[in-house]
């Protein structure tokens, strides 16, 4: 039995289902390969192998979730992130991605 003060400790989220879902970037209509590492309501984190610059406007399309835009809003040694624009449509994106990668069977 757990204890109401184990509750109160701050630990990193687990999260075993998650694997790097294979995506598309879309960036002036060319289809790039990515691997989706994380994705929320404010945007996504992107395993890619093709430097982008920094402010482009992308599309991101999951094989579940379907499409929306982003802004590249930074740029890491193999990956980016981008962000989307925290409205509705976005919450219900990362949603969508989120179960659809939880509900996926293999």
């Amino acid at each position: 039995m757990r204890h109401w003060r184990d509750f109160d400790r701050v630990a990193a989220m687990a999260s075993p289902w998650r694997r790097r879902r294979v995506c598309q970037l879309i960036i002036d209509g060319i289809p790039l390969p990515v691997a989706l590492r994380q994705i929320d309501a404010g945007g996504a984190r992107l395993d890619i192998g093709t430097p982008l610059p920094l402010g482009s406007t992308v599309e991101l399309r999951h094989p579940e979730a379907g499409s929306i835009r982003a802004r590249i809003s930074e740029i890491g040694e193999n990956s980016l992130r981008i962000a989307f624009d925290r409205s509705e449509a976005a919450v219900a994106y990362a949603l969508a991605a989120i179960t659809a990668d939880m509900t996926s069977g293999g």
